[in-house]
Protein backbone atom coordinates (compact mmCIF):
# COMPACT_ATOMS: atom_id res chain seq x y z
CA UNK A 1 0.00 0.00 0.00
CA UNK A 2 1.45 3.70 -0.94
CA UNK A 3 0.04 6.41 1.16
CA UNK A 4 -0.22 9.52 -0.87
CA UNK A 5 0.51 12.18 1.59
CA UNK A 6 3.75 13.79 3.07
CA UNK A 7 5.62 10.93 0.63
CA UNK A 8 4.92 7.84 -0.46
CA UNK A 9 5.48 4.85 2.07
CA UNK A 10 5.19 0.85 1.89
CA UNK A 11 2.48 -0.55 5.13
CA UNK A 12 4.12 -3.40 6.78
CA UNK A 13 1.97 -5.71 8.57
CA UNK A 14 3.66 -8.27 11.01
CA UNK A 15 6.74 -7.46 8.91
CA UNK A 16 5.29 -8.19 5.61
CA UNK A 17 4.67 -5.69 3.06
CA UNK A 18 0.97 -5.99 2.22
CA UNK A 19 0.73 -3.72 -1.45
CA UNK A 20 -2.95 -5.09 -1.88
CA UNK A 21 -4.39 -3.95 1.68
CA UNK A 22 -5.00 0.12 0.91
CA UNK A 23 -7.33 1.48 3.75
CA UNK A 24 -6.64 5.17 3.24
CA UNK A 25 -5.12 7.99 1.39
CA UNK A 26 -4.73 11.32 2.87
CA UNK A 27 -3.47 14.17 0.99
CA UNK A 28 -1.25 16.11 3.12
CA UNK A 29 0.45 19.52 2.52
CA UNK A 30 3.76 19.69 4.30
CA UNK A 31 3.43 22.19 7.10
CA UNK A 32 5.52 25.26 6.26
CA UNK A 33 8.02 25.88 9.47
CA UNK A 34 5.99 28.78 10.97
CA UNK A 35 2.92 26.71 11.15
CA UNK A 36 5.06 24.21 12.92
CA UNK A 37 6.36 26.60 15.35
CA UNK A 38 3.01 27.99 16.32
CA UNK A 39 2.21 24.29 17.95
CA UNK A 40 -0.64 26.04 20.54
CA UNK A 41 -0.59 24.99 23.97
CA UNK A 42 -3.02 27.95 25.52
CA UNK A 43 -4.18 25.76 29.09
CA UNK A 44 -2.06 25.20 32.19
CA UNK A 45 -3.11 23.10 35.08
CA UNK A 46 -1.82 22.95 38.63
CA UNK A 47 -0.15 19.66 39.22
CA UNK A 48 1.61 19.69 42.94
CA UNK A 49 2.33 23.33 42.34
CA UNK A 50 4.04 22.71 39.29
CA UNK A 51 2.44 24.26 35.76
CA UNK A 52 1.64 21.47 33.15
CA UNK A 53 1.03 23.03 29.66
CA UNK A 54 -1.56 21.36 27.25
CA UNK A 55 -4.03 21.70 24.74
CA UNK A 56 -7.11 20.41 22.76
CA UNK A 57 -8.26 20.15 19.22
CA UNK A 58 -11.44 18.72 17.43
CA UNK A 59 -14.79 17.48 18.31
CA UNK A 60 -16.15 14.11 19.15
CA UNK A 61 -15.13 11.47 21.65
CA UNK A 62 -11.99 11.48 23.69
CA UNK A 63 -8.70 10.56 22.51
CA UNK A 64 -5.17 11.55 24.10
CA UNK A 65 -1.64 12.18 21.94
CA UNK A 66 1.46 11.18 24.51
CA UNK A 67 4.76 12.03 23.93
CA UNK A 68 8.08 10.63 24.31
CA UNK A 69 11.37 11.29 26.26
CA UNK A 70 13.53 13.84 25.30
CA UNK A 71 10.58 15.18 23.02
CA UNK A 72 7.70 16.81 23.96
CA UNK A 73 3.68 17.18 22.39
CA UNK A 74 5.72 19.38 19.60
CA UNK A 75 5.93 15.79 17.91
CA UNK A 76 2.48 15.71 17.50
CA UNK A 77 1.76 18.99 15.26
CA UNK A 78 1.30 17.17 12.05
CA UNK A 79 -0.67 14.11 13.32
CA UNK A 80 -3.05 15.41 15.83
CA UNK A 81 -4.76 17.94 13.30
CA UNK A 82 -5.75 15.09 11.23
CA UNK A 83 -6.97 12.84 14.06
CA UNK A 84 -9.13 15.58 15.47
CA UNK A 85 -11.22 15.39 12.38
CA UNK A 86 -12.40 12.48 14.19
CA UNK A 87 -11.82 12.86 17.96
CA UNK A 88 -11.41 15.66 20.30
CA UNK A 89 -7.62 14.80 20.88
CA UNK A 90 -5.69 16.00 24.05
CA UNK A 91 -2.66 16.91 24.22
CA UNK A 92 0.21 18.22 26.75
CA UNK A 93 3.53 18.59 27.50
CA UNK A 94 4.98 15.94 30.72
CA UNK A 95 5.94 17.35 33.88
CA UNK A 96 9.86 18.73 33.19
CA UNK A 97 9.05 18.82 29.37
CA UNK A 98 8.83 20.94 26.93
CA UNK A 99 7.00 24.13 28.09
CA UNK A 100 5.52 22.19 31.47
CA UNK A 101 7.54 23.00 34.51
CA UNK A 102 11.04 21.33 35.24
CA UNK A 103 11.17 20.46 38.61
CA UNK A 104 13.81 19.83 40.68
CA UNK A 105 12.39 16.90 41.66
CA UNK A 106 11.35 13.10 40.07
CA UNK A 107 9.96 13.85 36.73
CA UNK A 108 10.38 10.09 35.75
CA UNK A 109 7.67 7.43 35.69
CA UNK A 110 6.49 7.66 39.36
CA UNK A 111 5.18 11.05 38.86
CA UNK A 112 4.17 10.99 35.35
CA UNK A 113 1.28 8.35 35.37
CA UNK A 114 -0.18 10.13 38.48
CA UNK A 115 -0.34 13.55 36.25
CA UNK A 116 -1.93 11.66 33.21
CA UNK A 117 -4.30 10.03 35.70
CA UNK A 118 -5.14 13.43 37.44
CA UNK A 119 -5.80 15.28 33.35
CA UNK A 120 -8.02 12.51 32.51
CA UNK A 121 -10.30 13.19 35.56
CA UNK A 122 -9.50 16.83 34.71
CA UNK A 123 -10.24 16.51 31.03
CA UNK A 124 -13.12 14.62 31.66
CA UNK A 125 -11.54 11.58 29.25
CA UNK A 126 -12.22 8.55 30.59
CA UNK A 127 -12.13 5.49 28.17
CA UNK A 128 -10.09 8.05 25.42
CA UNK A 129 -8.25 6.65 22.68
CA UNK A 130 -4.95 6.59 23.42
CA UNK A 131 -1.82 6.85 20.80
CA UNK A 132 1.49 7.13 22.97
CA UNK A 133 4.75 7.16 22.09
CA UNK A 134 8.05 6.23 23.63
CA UNK A 135 7.91 7.45 27.37
CA UNK A 136 4.69 8.10 27.01
CA UNK A 137 3.34 4.60 26.42
CA UNK A 138 5.22 3.68 29.53
CA UNK A 139 3.41 5.89 31.11
CA UNK A 140 0.18 5.16 29.19
CA UNK A 141 0.76 1.16 30.39
CA UNK A 142 1.51 2.47 34.02
CA UNK A 143 -2.01 4.37 34.45
CA UNK A 144 -3.86 1.42 32.93
CA UNK A 145 -2.44 -1.16 35.72
CA UNK A 146 -1.39 0.13 38.47
CA UNK A 147 -3.67 3.33 37.91
CA UNK A 148 -6.76 1.81 36.53
CA UNK A 149 -7.07 4.13 33.60
CA UNK A 150 -9.67 2.65 30.92
CA UNK A 151 -8.67 3.27 27.46
CA UNK A 152 -11.28 2.34 24.61
CA UNK A 153 -7.93 1.43 22.40
CA UNK A 154 -4.58 1.71 22.93
CA UNK A 155 -2.03 2.40 20.08
CA UNK A 156 1.71 2.10 20.75
CA UNK A 157 4.34 3.87 19.22
CA UNK A 158 7.98 2.25 19.75
CA UNK A 159 7.38 2.60 23.73
CA UNK A 160 9.15 2.11 26.72
CA UNK A 161 8.22 -1.16 27.77
CA UNK A 162 10.49 -4.09 28.23
CA UNK A 163 13.69 -4.24 30.62
CA UNK A 164 16.56 -4.00 30.35
CA UNK A 165 16.49 -0.05 28.92
CA UNK A 166 19.21 2.74 28.65
CA UNK A 167 21.45 3.27 26.24
CA UNK A 168 25.56 4.28 26.47
CA UNK A 169 24.73 7.97 26.80
CA UNK A 170 22.01 7.25 29.31
CA UNK A 171 24.50 4.97 31.47
CA UNK A 172 26.95 7.69 31.09
CA UNK A 173 24.78 10.40 32.46
CA UNK A 174 23.98 8.20 35.45
CA UNK A 175 27.80 7.46 36.18
CA UNK A 176 28.73 11.45 36.28
CA UNK A 177 25.41 13.73 35.95
CA UNK A 178 27.37 16.29 38.02
CA UNK A 179 30.24 15.99 34.71
CA UNK A 180 27.03 15.83 32.02
CA UNK A 181 25.20 18.91 34.16
CA UNK A 182 28.13 21.18 33.99
CA UNK A 183 28.72 20.54 30.03
CA UNK A 184 30.16 24.06 28.35
CA UNK A 185 26.40 24.90 26.88
CA UNK A 186 28.00 24.55 23.09
CA UNK A 187 29.14 21.08 23.93
CA UNK A 188 25.54 20.25 25.57
CA UNK A 189 24.03 21.82 22.56
CA UNK A 190 26.36 19.51 20.40
CA UNK A 191 25.00 16.50 22.22
CA UNK A 192 21.51 17.27 22.07
CA UNK A 193 21.88 17.63 18.46
CA UNK A 194 23.59 14.24 17.95
CA UNK A 195 20.85 12.37 20.36
CA UNK A 196 17.51 13.47 18.42
CA UNK A 197 19.62 13.34 15.26
CA UNK A 198 19.78 9.56 15.53
CA UNK A 199 16.39 9.12 15.93
CA UNK A 200 14.78 9.87 12.97
CA UNK A 201 16.59 8.69 9.62
CA UNK A 202 15.42 12.02 7.48
CA UNK A 203 17.84 15.12 8.24
CA UNK A 204 15.78 17.32 10.38
CA UNK A 205 16.03 20.78 9.09
CA UNK A 206 17.39 23.82 11.49
CA UNK A 207 14.01 24.82 12.22
CA UNK A 208 12.68 21.31 12.99
CA UNK A 209 15.73 20.33 15.18
CA UNK A 210 14.96 23.95 16.94
CA UNK A 211 11.80 22.52 18.17
CA UNK A 212 13.26 19.92 20.05
CA UNK A 213 16.15 21.79 20.96
CA UNK A 214 15.06 24.53 22.50
CA UNK A 215 13.67 23.09 26.21
CA UNK A 216 16.60 21.56 26.93
CA UNK A 217 19.10 24.48 26.10
CA UNK A 218 20.13 27.60 28.87
CA UNK A 219 20.92 26.61 32.47
CA UNK A 220 17.96 25.41 33.47
CA UNK A 221 17.14 23.25 30.27
CA UNK A 222 20.59 21.89 30.86
CA UNK A 223 20.24 20.81 34.00
CA UNK A 224 16.51 19.32 32.93
CA UNK A 225 17.83 17.23 30.57
CA UNK A 226 20.19 15.63 32.40
CA UNK A 227 18.21 15.13 35.32
CA UNK A 228 15.49 13.00 33.10
CA UNK A 229 17.78 11.12 31.55
CA UNK A 230 19.53 9.83 35.04
CA UNK A 231 16.08 9.20 36.38
CA UNK A 232 15.43 6.35 34.00
CA UNK A 233 15.39 2.83 35.51
CA UNK A 234 14.19 -0.11 34.67
CA UNK A 235 12.37 -0.68 37.77
CA UNK A 236 9.32 1.59 36.42
CA UNK A 237 9.23 -1.14 33.53
CA UNK A 238 9.60 -4.28 36.05
CA UNK A 239 6.97 -3.36 38.21
CA UNK A 240 4.30 -3.98 35.36
CA UNK A 241 5.36 -5.79 32.57
CA UNK A 242 4.66 -8.86 34.13
CA UNK A 243 1.13 -7.37 34.19
CA UNK A 244 0.64 -6.78 30.56
CA UNK A 245 -1.39 -9.58 29.76
CA UNK A 246 -3.95 -7.69 31.94
CA UNK A 247 -4.44 -4.80 29.55
CA UNK A 248 -7.96 -4.08 29.70
CA UNK A 249 -8.65 -3.11 25.88
CA UNK A 250 -7.43 -3.36 22.37
CA UNK A 251 -4.11 -2.73 21.37
CA UNK A 252 -1.93 -1.87 18.32
CA UNK A 253 1.47 -1.61 18.53
CA UNK A 254 3.71 0.50 15.80
CA UNK A 255 7.47 0.05 15.13
CA UNK A 256 10.11 1.69 13.32
CA UNK A 257 12.20 -0.56 11.49
CA UNK A 258 15.44 0.85 12.13
CA UNK A 259 15.11 2.28 15.72
CA UNK A 260 18.26 2.41 17.31
CA UNK A 261 16.91 3.82 20.67
CA UNK A 262 14.64 0.93 21.59
CA UNK A 263 15.01 -2.44 18.78
CA UNK A 264 12.69 -4.20 17.04
CA UNK A 265 13.17 -7.35 19.24
CA UNK A 266 11.60 -5.44 22.45
CA UNK A 267 8.34 -4.76 19.98
CA UNK A 268 8.30 -8.68 19.40
CA UNK A 269 8.16 -9.14 22.79
CA UNK A 270 5.53 -6.84 23.81
CA UNK A 271 3.42 -7.81 21.14
CA UNK A 272 4.15 -11.64 22.34
CA UNK A 273 3.38 -10.82 25.93
CA UNK A 274 -0.17 -8.58 25.00
CA UNK A 275 -2.76 -11.19 23.84
CA UNK A 276 -4.40 -10.49 20.77
CA UNK A 277 -2.26 -7.25 20.18
CA UNK A 278 -1.25 -6.67 16.46
CA UNK A 279 2.24 -5.52 15.74
CA UNK A 280 2.87 -3.54 12.32
CA UNK A 281 6.50 -2.41 11.03
CA UNK A 282 7.10 0.83 9.69
CA UNK A 283 10.05 0.70 7.00
CA UNK A 284 12.17 3.31 6.44
CA UNK A 285 11.66 5.03 9.85
CA UNK A 286 13.83 4.99 13.22
CA UNK A 287 12.18 5.72 16.61
CA UNK A 288 10.36 9.28 16.19
CA UNK A 289 8.27 7.74 13.34
CA UNK A 290 6.48 10.76 13.95
CA UNK A 291 8.91 12.62 12.01
CA UNK A 292 10.01 10.16 9.45
CA UNK A 293 6.73 8.96 8.75
CA UNK A 294 4.13 10.32 10.14
CA UNK A 295 1.08 9.26 7.42
CA UNK A 296 2.26 5.57 8.29
CA UNK A 297 0.77 6.83 11.94
CA UNK A 298 -2.70 8.36 10.71
CA UNK A 299 -3.13 5.79 8.28
CA UNK A 300 -2.63 3.37 11.25
CA UNK A 301 -4.42 4.99 14.20
CA UNK A 302 -7.48 6.31 11.70
CA UNK A 303 -8.06 2.62 10.17
CA UNK A 304 -8.47 1.17 14.03
CA UNK A 305 -10.59 3.98 15.01
CA UNK A 306 -12.73 3.11 11.44
CA UNK A 307 -12.61 -0.45 12.64
CA UNK A 308 -13.51 0.03 16.04
CA UNK A 309 -16.60 2.54 15.23
CA UNK A 310 -18.01 -0.49 12.66
CA UNK A 311 -18.05 -2.93 15.06
CA UNK A 312 -20.23 -0.92 17.41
Amino acid sequence: MKLRCLHSLPFVIAGRVDPERATISIPVKKPTRRKAMDWQMPEQFDFEGNAIAWGVIGEGPPAVVMHGSPFSSIEWRRIAPWLARHRRVFYYDMLGYGRSAKPEADVLHGAQNRLFATLVKHWGAERSDIVAHDFGGSVALRAHLLDGINYRSLVLIDPVAISPQGSALVQAARAHRDVFTRLPAYVHEAILRAYVGAAVKRRLDEGEMRLYLDPWLGDGGQKAFWRQITQMDDKYSEEVEWRYSEIRCPVTILWGAEDEFIPLKDGQELARRIPSASFTVIPNAKHLVQEDAPEAIVAAVLDIWRRQESAT
